[in-house]
């Protein structure tokens, strides 16, 4: 009895001293115990903004709640030719969050997800808004050639006593605000700093008529003046910009394709880099002042802190990729939605669903796009609008003899490339989506300047009839805020009766309005380095396109070994852009091999999930919003990490669907993960073998 009390009693003193010891180590009460605060070498610029919650705010811009629903109207400017930056910035959060999340109260917007559900899935009657500051930076190497934008959110609520940041890269080709509705959310609502970035991609138009810029906070300025405070600018002389404005009118370049730097490769880093920032903004708020007054103390460092590599789409790639080249601990667990992850190997697992091997397992972007951008325009055509499958049978990659049959033959070419059945309904409306890819990232791997016109391509905006035109004034003046990191269209240069909208262009092949179909067989041609037509080899010019092409698609993808790092993948089985058998399920099998038994990987398959969630009010009877999965999986993963919660296990959930748009979603369409999948929901990893349930 006495002894029991004894060991009871010493028990207790050596749990409070260690949650002194630790509380100790974690707060830095004696600020001078710490390493200085320093800003790292590589940022510079750090600019710092506080918001009330009440005027503007870090998660709706001072919108609220309200502000950003499918009626309410975007938030405009005084001045439309001279926007402020803070105007700028307030649109850039209402574009970037209507274009990730459906804002339509009916698809779940104010009762499942949105500013004014609180993190219980609990509908309040406020607004969301959320008070903080906000710290923007340029990550560089000193050229200002680089100039990603980092930025750390910090809510006014951040727990000292529980500290963790979320990270937040961008989606897509998206500018710095391109998180917001994702990882933003979850983060600022639970009392975390968010680090964002936009992973060197992100909105930087570049106007060749008129020789201008966007600057960090999206103002426009001649490049001359800008210099290295440029987001972008395009590796060119006068002469040269000059040259291609008077020949090309309206051409413009974007950070994403036309850096010439292809920023995917270092998309890993520039998330370590943004939580690295997020740990001095930390320390420069809370860290405790030197006794000499000039400086802030260490008190919040990787060991003390959780953080979450996070986001969806690109930015869910970029946290994998930071998790694998983690080696300063900086990534505690990562919890992403749809990643565009690419395997390395395609060929030391197996993927199999119900029994048989997937096709396609571990193909890359540049392979599926270039792919999709072929068929994909065929299933979306009309009997106005057939000349892409009529040009695709004449060149024998299309069998039928009328438009319904080579339809047909499309959606079956594509599912045996890899896509799955339930891509089936959604493959027209992807097929704008798939062609911006696959000249995008061909420019980007390739590291192709603007001027070069690969396969006879540029970038403009296009009028009416789908001819190139120039932006307007206003157009270029709120471009930071409006535009998705994808700017324009392309242009085919080589259509027959001139340049035009690829949509509209005639193949000198073909001389068939086939939507520029010999663009895009060049552009496959490059991804795989055969002519997709004849089968030989690429030789002289093509050839050597295609092996920068294919050189830079090597340089990104992801080795699968995440160091032991607890994650979770959440993915929809019906995503027809990032398709899983390419990416998440040839991932958990990559993982396997990299990992083995020591993996901590979890994967959460959803069906009628998509790519986008704004599709959601769009094609209610087929999709559901998948950002609720991301939601639920921060939850789950930041339990784990907290209070050593089990993860859930690697399953299929299986939704439910609307009649149409006008029944409201709710909570049973939406079921949640399980401790216990039943068999029929199990994935299983044997091995290096992935199971997937039917």
């Amino acid at each position: 009895m006495h002894t029991k009390k004894l060991v009871t009693a010493v028990s207790a003193a050596i749990a409070t001293m260690t949650a002194m010891t630790l509380a100790g180590c974690g707060h830095h009460h004696h600020g001078d115990h710490g390493e200085p605060n320093q800003a790292p070498s590589y940022l510079r610029d750090i600019s710092v903004a506080t918001y009330d919650g009440v005027s503007d705010d870090l998660l709706t811009g001072g919108l609220g709640a309200s502000g950003l629903t499918a009626a309410a109207p975007a938030p405009g400017y005084a001045d439309p030719l001279n926007p402020t930056p803070a105007e700028l910035r307030r649109n850039a959060i209402y574009f970037n969050y209507r274009a990730i999340a459906d804002v339509n109260p009916t698809a779940g917007y104010g009762r499942l997800y949105g500013p004014n559900v609180d993190i219980n899935g609990v509908p309040t009657t406020g607004e969301g808004k959320i008070p903080g500051t906000e710290y923007i930076a340029y990550a560089d190497d000193g050229s200002g050639k680089q100039n990603v934008t980092v930025m750390v959110q910090i809510p006014d609520s951040f727990d000292v006593a529980n500290p963790c940041i979320i990270t937040g890269a961008s989606s897509g080709s998206r500018g710095v605000y391109g998180a917001i509705a994702t990882s933003g959310e979850w983060g600022l609502k639970h009392k975390c700093a968010v680090a964002y970035t936009d992973k060197g991609t992100g909105t930087g138009l570049y106007t060749f008529d008129d020789d201008s810029v966007n600057l960090r906070n999206g103002v426009r300025a001649p490049r001359a003046t800008a210099g290295k405070n440029a987001n972008f600018m395009p590796n060119v002389s006068d002469a040269e910009r000059a040259a291609f404005a008077a020949a090309y009118p309206g051409r413009i370049a974007f950070k994403h394709a036309h850096s010439q730097q292809n920023p995917e490769k270092d998309w890993g880093t520039h998330v370590l880099q943004s939580v690295e920032f997020a740990l001095y903004a930390l320390n420069d708020k809370f860290g405790e002042m030197s006794k000499d007054g000039k400086g802030r103390r260490v008190r919040f460092t990787p060991r003390n802190t959780i953080t979450i590599g996070s986001s969806i789409s690109n930015g869910g790639a970029a946290a994998l990729l930071a998790a694998e080249q983690d080696r300063k601990g900086l990534i505690t667990g990562v919890a992403v939605s749809e990643p565009q992850i690419q395997p390395r190997d395609a060929s030391s697992y197996v993927v199999r669903q119900n029994g048989v091997p997937v096709t396609g397992q571990g193909k890359l972007l540049i392979d599926y796009s270039t792919y999709a951008a072929l068929y994909q325009p065929c299933i979306a055509a009309t009997a106005a609008t057939a000349g892409r499958c009529t040009a695709l049978a004449a060149k024998g990659l299309l069998t039928g003899t009328d438009l319904a049959a080579q339809q047909l033959d499309a959606r079956a070419r594509l599912r045996a490339y890899g896509w799955l059945a339930e891509s089936d309904p959604l493959q027209a409306t992807y097929a704008p989506i798939n062609v911006l890819v696959a000249v995008t990232y061909t420019f980007a791997y390739g590291r192709f300047a603007p001027t070069d016109k690969v396969c006879g391509f540029t970038f403009a905006p296009v009028d009416a009839a789908g001819m190139p035109t120039s932006f307007t004034p206003a157009q270029r003046a709120s471009s930071f805020a409006t535009q998705n990191g994808i700017i324009g269209t392309p242009i085919y240069e080589d259509s027959v009766g001139g340049a035009r909208a690829y949509a509209v262009g005639i193949s000198p092949s073909s001389n068939l309005a086939d939507q520029s179909l010999d663009g895009f067989l060049c552009l496959r041609a490059l991804a795989t380095g055969i002519d997709p037509v004849t089968g030989n080899k690429l030789s002289g010019n093509l050839a050597e396109q295609s092996a920068r092409v294919r050189q830079g698609a090597a340089e990104v993808v992801a080795n699968g070994k995440l160091n032991g790092k607890p994650a979770l993948i959440v993915h929809g089985r019906s995503d027809t852009l990032m398709v899983v058998n390419f990416t998440s399920r040839a991932y958990l099998g990559l993982n396997a091999v990299a990992e083995g038994a020591a993996s901590r990987l979890r994967y959460i398959e959803v069906t009628n999930g998509n790519h986008f969630d704004v599709l959601t009010s769009v094609l209610p009877q087929y999709v559901i919003p998948l950002n609720v999965y991301l939601f639920r999986a921060l939850d789950a993963m930041m339990a784990h990490l907290r209070n050593n919660a089990a993860l859930p296990p690697s399953q299929v959930v299986r939704t439910t669907t609307r009649p149409d748009n006008t029944v409201p979603l709710t909570e049973a369409n939406l079921p949640p993960f399980v401790a216990a999948p039943a068999p029929a929901n199990r994935i299983a990893v044997s091995g290096t073998t992935v199971d997937v349930p039917q």
